[in-house]
């Protein structure tokens, strides 16, 4: 059976648990060898790195703050120490907050500009070295860049940043061949949500606000991300899809 992603190297950040590893099984799945980042959560990196193993593709797990350029540097000359190349760059990494602007800090609004806009670009930065002429990176942004929720000033302006990064890039990288595109999630069943207070209770007041009926997954996201990946949308760059079941 052929695999789309076949000989291809990638690179997730935030790879280890929800959306991220949702990800990385996927682009594995479809043949591709993979990198993925984890802040501190080792064991979820390496079960997750043991199962892709056992099914026979290939993983790594490396522990980096995707904050700090050097640990970005570091990661992508590992990768390419490993795979010989990068073919694809998933900026998955990502924080969020909830609070009345009466109560938004500069320290909190810091902590998620470092991780949703300043980790994408430089991300970027450090990898394109170890791309060829050709290769795709996908950012993962949010709808609240869009919908505009009370109470997320913070992180609605992080994720509207990361759109206008995916624009610029998508132009400025283009005469080399690679794509940037974008997905932006809506509301996604994960172990983070779950934490942050995602029960039974809210999930009925965030589905009924869902055409579709239902919350998300992070399959219905690591899908698309397949596709940006591969050849098959090699005529697709600068693009953000609202994956959300018809949420807006």
């Amino acid at each position: 059976m052929s695999k789309k992603l076949a000989n291809k190297a990638a690179v997730v950040t935030g790879g280890s648990q929800g959306i991220g590893a949702g990800i990385v099984r996927k682009l594995a799945k479809d043949g591709a060898n993979v990198v993925f980042t984890y802040n501190s959560n080792k064991d979820a990196a390496d079960k997750l790195v043991n199962e892709i193993e056992t099914s026979g593709s290939k993983a790594i797990a490396i522990k980096a703050d995707v904050t700090k350029t050097e640990d970005l540097e570091s990661l992508f000359e590992q990768a390419a120490n490993q795979f010989g190349k990068l073919d694809i760059l998933v900026n998955n990494a990502g924080v969020f907050t909830f609070q009345p602007i009466e109560a938004t800090t500069l320290e909190e609004v810091n902590r998620l500009f470092s991780t949703n806009v300043f980790a994408p670009m430089f991300a970027v930065k450090s990898a394109l070295g170890h791309f060829n002429d050709g290769g795709s990176i996908i950012n993962i942004g949010s709808i609240v860049a869009t919908s505009a929720p009370a109470t997320a000033v913070a992180y609605a302006s992080s994720k509207a940043a990361v759109d206008g990064i995916t624009k610029v890039l998508s132009k400025e990288l283009a005469p080399r061949k690679i794509r940037v595109n974008q997905i932006n999630p809506g509301s996604i069943r994960t172990e983070g949500a779950q934490k942050a207070g995602l029960n039974e209770e809210f999930e009925k007041v965030l589905v009924a606000g869902i055409p579709l009926g239902r919350m998300g997954f992070p399959e219905d996201i690591a899908n698309l991300t397949a596709f940006l990946a591969s050849d098959e949308a090699q005529w697709t760059t600068g693009e953000i899809i609202m994956v959300s079941g018809g949420a807006r």
